[in-house]
C-alpha cells in the first residue's frame, strides 16, 4: 500500500492469474451478499407494493413517505429554490446533450432487395420508460439530463423518474428542475433496489415500466440484472453500477491533473474504483503526492479515501502495454493523458467513454460536453455501449412483397425451408406461387 492509500503494482512481475486479480472490481467480492439482499427486496416489493416501499424507505433512507409522487407544489417550489445560475447551467448542459444525441439518432430506411420486394426499418419509442437517478450521497441532476433528453428525442411520452428522498422527505429541488427541463412530469420519491422493483413490477403508486434506465450502486445494478431476467420483468439499459475510471498517463502528464481526475471518480462512492496505468515510475510517485495534497482539501475525502483503498497504480514497461491493461479492464471512463492522444485512440478496444489529452477531464463528460455519462461498468464495455437515443427506441422491420417479387425470391425460400425440414414454411410460399402462376 502506497502513501496514496492504493496498491502500487509492477505489472511485469505478475502472471496471468495475478493480473486478473489486480483488475478485479471491488463490488465482486460482495456479490453473494448483495444478491441475497436484493432478492429479498424484490420479493417484498412484488408481494406488498407500496407498503414494502414505505418500510424499505424508512429502513434505508430514514424517512417516512406517505405519498411517493412529487406534487405540483413541490415542482413549483423547486423552481424558486434553485439559484438562477444553476438553472442556467442546466439549460446550457441540456442544449449540448441534445445537440450531440440528435446528431447520432438512427433514421428509418427502406430498400428494394429485389424487384417487387420492399424491406423497411421503422423506429418506435418504447411504451413506458422508468428512469433512476441516484441521490444517496450526492444528488445527480446531470443523470436526469442524460436519461431524460434522449428519452425526449426518442419520442417517449410516458416517462417516470424515481430518485431517493432526502431526510426531509422531499426530492432535491435541483433534480426537479432538471426533470422539468426534460419534460418529465411524474417523479417518485423512492430509491435503491426498491425503486427498481417498483418500476419493474408496478405498485399502487408507481406504474410498471417496459424498460428501466439509470446508474446506481451495486444493489441497484444487481436489482436491474435480476428483474431483466424474469419472465415478466422489464428490459434494462445496461449494467451501470459503481463509477470507475482508468487513466493512462505518460511522463509528460501533469500529475495534478491526473490526481484530480482520479479523485473526481473516487468521491462518487466508497465502492468506486480508480486505476492509474503508466510506464513512468516518477509520474506515478508525483501523482501519489498530488493525491495526498488534494485529498486533504476535499469535502468528501472520507469517501474518496475509501475508494482509493481498493484502487491501483500499475506500472507497465511500455506505454503500449497500458492499452492492453485498459482493454482487459474495459473501464467505464478512460482518460488518455498522453502526448498525441488521438494517435493512440485506435488501440482502444473496450471503454465506455474516452477523454483525449490533458485538457479533457472526465468531469466535463459527466456534465456538459454533450456525450452521455450513463455508461457500462464492471467490464461490460467489452460488448455494451453507453446510453443513446436508440436505447429508448425499438426498431421494427417491415416487408411488402408483390406477386412479381414473390415469384423472384419464393423459390429460394422454399429450398431453404425444406433444407431445414420445415415443410409448412415451404407450402406457405408455394401456395401463393401457385395462385399467381
Amino acid at each position: 500500500m502506497s502513501g496514496a492509500g492504493w496498491q502500487r503494482i509492477d505489472w511485469n512481475t505478475l502472471d496471468a492469474r495475478a493480473r486478473a486479480d489486480v483488475l478485479r472490481r471491488p463490488a465482486q467480492s460482495a456479490c453473494v451478499e448483495v444478491h441475497a439482499s436484493v432478492e429479498r427486496i424484490l420479493a417484498d416489493v412484488r408481494a406488498r407494493g407500496d407498503a414494502a416501499l414505505r418500510a424499505l424507505t424508512l429502513q434505508f433512507d430514514d424517512v417516512t413517505i406517505d405519498d411517493f409522487a412529487v406534487g405540483e407544489a413541490e415542482f413549483a417550489r423547486a423552481m424558486g429554490d434553485v439559484d438562477a445560475d444553476v438553472q442556467a447551467a442546466i439549460d446550457d448542459a441540456a442544449r449540448r446533450i441534445e445537440t450531440f444525441h440528435r446528431a447520432g439518432m438512427a433514421a428509418p430506411y427502406a430498400v428494394d432487395t429485389a424487384p417487387g420486394v420492399r424491406c423497411e426499418r421503422v423506429l418506435r419509442p418504447i411504451g413506458r420508460v422508468g428512469l433512476y437517478a441516484p441521490a444517496g450521497s450526492a444528488p445527480l441532476p446531470s443523470t436526469v439530463l442524460m436519461l431524460g433528453i434522449p428519452a425526449q428525442l426518442a419520442g417517449c411520452t410516458d416517462t417516470i423518474l424515481c430518485t431517493p428522498p432526502g431526510k426531509d422527505g422531499a426530492v432535491d429541488p435541483v433534480l426537479l428542475v432538471a426533470a422539468q427541463r426534460c419534460g418529465i412530469a411524474r417523479v417518485f420519491k423512492v430509491g435503491g433496489a426498491q425503486a427498481i422493483a417498483a418500476m419493474a413490477f408496478g405498485t399502487e403508486s408507481i406504474p410498471r415500466c417496459d424498460k428501466v434506465f439509470g446508474p446506481g450502486n451495486a444493489y441497484v445494478t444487481e436489482a436491474k440484472r435480476i428483474v431483466s431476467m424474469q419472465g415478466d420483468g422489464p428490459a434494462i439499459d445496461m449494467p451501470a453500477g459503481p463509477s470507475e475510471v482508468l487513466v493512462i498517463a505518460d511522463g509528460g502528464a501533469d500529475p495534478r491533473f491526473v490526481a484530480a481526475d482520479l479523485l473526481s471518480q473516487a468521491e462518487h462512492g466508497r465502492d468506486s474504483q480508480v486505476l492509474l496505468v503508466s510506464d513512468d515510475g516518477a509520474l506515478i510517485e508525483a501523482v501519489e503526492a498530488a493525491l495526498q495534497a488534494q485529498l486533504a482539501t476535499l469535502p468528501r475525502r472520507a469517501i474518496a479515501r475509501a475508494a482509493l483503498a481498493q484502487s491501483r497504480a500499475i506500472q507497465v514497461q511500455a506505454l503500449a502495454d497500458a492499452f492492453d491493461v485498459s482493454n482487459a479492464y474495459a473501464p467505464e471512463h478512460l482518460i488518455l493523458a498522453v502526448r498525441t492522444p488521438r494517435a493512440w485512440l485506435p488501440r482502444v478496444r473496450a471503454a465506455g467513454s474516452v477523454f483525449l489529452g490533458d485538457f479533457s477531464p472526465e468531469a466535463i463528460g459527466d456534465y456538459c460536453s454533450g456525450t452521455n455519462h450513463v455508461l457500462p461498468t464492471g467490464g461490460a464495455a467489452r460488448a455494451i455501449s453507453g446510453l443513446s437515443v436508440a436505447s429508448f427506441q425499438t426498431a421494427i422491420t417491415v416487408q411488402c412483397v408483390d406477386p412479381a417479387g414473390l415469384s423472384a425470391i419464393g423459390g429460394t425460400a422454399m429450398i431453404l425451408a425444406r433444407a431445414e425440414g420445415l415443410e409448412a414454411h415451404a407450402r406457405a410460399v408455394g401456395v401463393r406461387l401457385e395462385a399467381t402462376a
